[in-house]
Parts: structure tokens; C-alpha cells; sequence
């Protein structure tokens, strides 16, 4: 027997998820929008099967607000193995070496960490989704495959080591889109002289999301259990993805002419950017550019009823 057809519906914001270990992005990304029966969904930067914590999944009208959130720092706190170092650079790898760790301190730590503050350039490691000829680089590398993969400049904003044992490390990274933690962690691994892997890695931050509470998988199908207006409780609205962002507030006619994709002056705007864009009664109408002249201009609108703050 087919089983009946998921009635979809129209469902706008954004749920900061906690991610399961052993998950795919993909995988948590589908079950969140299963239970929230959402007609569009969409992730913001992969987390990998082994790493845990915030994954905003937007819904509706914020998979518009998305790529602004790809785009973002992110806040990383992974605890590595020194002395071992695989294929993967974490715990899932096949082991490549092993070497003796050497006495730590805090002085020896802290000398490995400080080449890797501030603006490094990066090796993207084989196993990646980036792609080469229009292959993903771990299906390459599941093949046994290398290929040359040009460095990338990243940016790594704070780098401090909350503890440590005889062989392992915990680290604090604040870092810019691009950066890959277990290859940071290699390298860190290199300085010392004995190579690392990561064992755990967890984000506790994106972009504007950074400490904020997080939920779980289990809590959401808790909440789908007692009803639509229990679920969507949930969610955090669209404009939070931009909060970093001025805001401009229209009256009820340059509304009328953005909602039709015309720019409008509006007073005390701000000389240049991007900008959020808010009608009467602070409704979201969506993002927008200050152009040359002064004018407000669309560039992203929302659909009557997205969630706004």
C-alpha cells in the first residue's frame, strides 16, 4: 500500500539546529523539513557526518537569507588526537602514522597556535566536497585519487586552547567561510612534530548565531507531536540572519513602490550597503542596496507573511 501523500505548506524561518552526530547535512536537513511539512527548506554550510551543533536550516521565504549566512564567520570547538595522523584527518580516517608526542605545556602549545591567527592560506583536504572537473574530491579520494588543490586564503580570528592532556588538545577557533578545521588541526599537529587528527567537533556559532540556544531533532518531533503552533514556536525569524545589518524603515507608499521593485528615498537612510527593509507595523519586506544616487533599492524580497522579528 502507498503510503498518503505529506501535505505540504508554506512556512517561513529558520531553525537553529542542533545536529546530531552521524548525521549528513543533508539527512538533518530533510528530517527538520519532514516535520515541519515545509514546502522549501535549505541548509547553511555542511557540517561533516562526525560533527555536531548549529546547522540554521531555513524554511520558505528564508532559503532567500541563506547565501548571506554561507558566507558568514563561524565558531568551532574541537578536542584532537596528537600523535596520529589519517587519511580523513579525524577519527573516521584510516591511520597514516604514528609518532611520539612530546612533553606539552602551556608555553610549546601556545607557540604552535600562533603561526595560524590572523590571515593563513589553506590546503583543502582530499576528503571535501569541493570539486575538481566536476567530481567531489572525496569521491576521488575514495578511489585512492590525489590531485593538486591550490591553497585558499582564510582568515582564523581567535585560536586559544581551553585544555590539554598528555595527548590531546581542545581548541577554540573563530574563523572565516572556507576554513577547514581538520585541516587547521593537521597542521597544528605538524608544528608540534608529531601530527593530530580530530576526534570531536562541534559549532557553537554562525555568523549571527553565535552562542545561541540550539534544538534537537528530538525536541522538534516533540513539538510536531502537539500541533503546527507548537512547531513553529520554533523558529527564529527570517531578518535575524541580517541583524548585522542597518535598517531602513519605509511608510505605507515607498512600500507600496519596493513591494513593485522600484527604489524609493527614504530620509536618514544610510550612505551605502546593504540594508533591511521594513514596511508599516516592522514587516520584513526584505533586503536591499543603497545605490549611487541615495535610493533605497530592492534587491531580495519576502512574500506577504515571511516571519519577521
Amino acid at each position: 500500500m502507498n503510503k498518503p501523500k505529506i501535505q505540504r505548506r508554506d512556512v517561513h524561518g529558520i531553525v537553529l539546529l542542533d545536529k546530531p552526530q552521524g548525521y549528513t547535512s543533508n539527512q538533518a536537513l530533510q528530517r527538520v523539513k519532514y516535520l515541519f511539512r515545509a514546502r522549501k527548506a535549505g541548509h547553511t554550510g555542511s557540517l561533516d557526518p562526525l560533527a555536531t551543533g548549529l546547522l540554521p536550516i531555513c524554511l520558505g521565504e528564508a532559503t532567500k537569507v541563506s547565501g548571506f549566512l554561507l558566507d558568514a564567520d563561524k565558531h568551532y570547538r574541537t578536542r584532537c588526537r596528537l600523535g596520529v595522523t589519517t587519511n580523513t584527518a579525524d577519527s573516521e580516517g584510516e591511520v597514516l602514522r604514528e609518532r611520539p608526542v612530546p612533553p606539552l605545556d602551556a608555553t610549546l602549545i601556545e607557540a604552535a597556535l600562533a603561526p595560524f591567527r590572523g590571515p593563513i592560506r589553506q590546503v583543502p583536504p582530499m576528503y571535501s566536497a569541493l570539486k575538481h572537473q566536476g567530481r567531489r574530491l572525496y569521491e576521488l579520494a575514495r578511489k585512492g585519487e590525489q590531485v593538486e588543490r591550490p591553497p585558499r586564503d582564510v582568515t582564523i580570528h581567535e585560536l586559544t586552547c581551553p585544555g590539554f592532556s598528555a595527548d590531546t588538545l581542545e581548541l577554540d577557533v573563530r574563523c572565516s567561510k572556507g576554513t577547514y578545521v581538520r585541516t587547521l588541526v593537521e597542521d597544528i599537529g605538524e608544528r608540534l612534530g608529531c601530527g593530530a587528527h580530530v576526534i570531536e567537533l562541534r559549532r557553537l556559532g554562525l555568523g549571527p548565531y553565535d552562542g545561541r540556544a540550539m534544538v534537537t531533532l528530538d525536541e522538534i518531533e516533540a513539538r510536531a507531536a502537539e500541533g503546527e503552533a507548537a512547531l513553529d514556536a520554533l523558529l527564529t525569524p527570517v531578518d535575524s540572519a541580517l541583524e548585522h545589518w542597518p535598517a531602513v524603515s519605509l511608510d505605507r507608499d515607498s512600500a507600496f513602490y519596493v513591494r513593485q521593485g522600484q527604489a524609493v528615498f527614504v530620509p536618514g537612510a544610510p550612505t551605502r550597503g546593504m540594508v533591511r527593509i521594513y514596511g508599516p507595523g516592522r514587516v520584513f519586506l526584505g533586503m536591499g542596496e543603497i545605490l549611487d544616487d541615495g535610493r533605497v533599492g530592492p534587491r531580495r524580497l519576502m512574500v506577504p507573511g515571511a516571519r519577521e522579528a
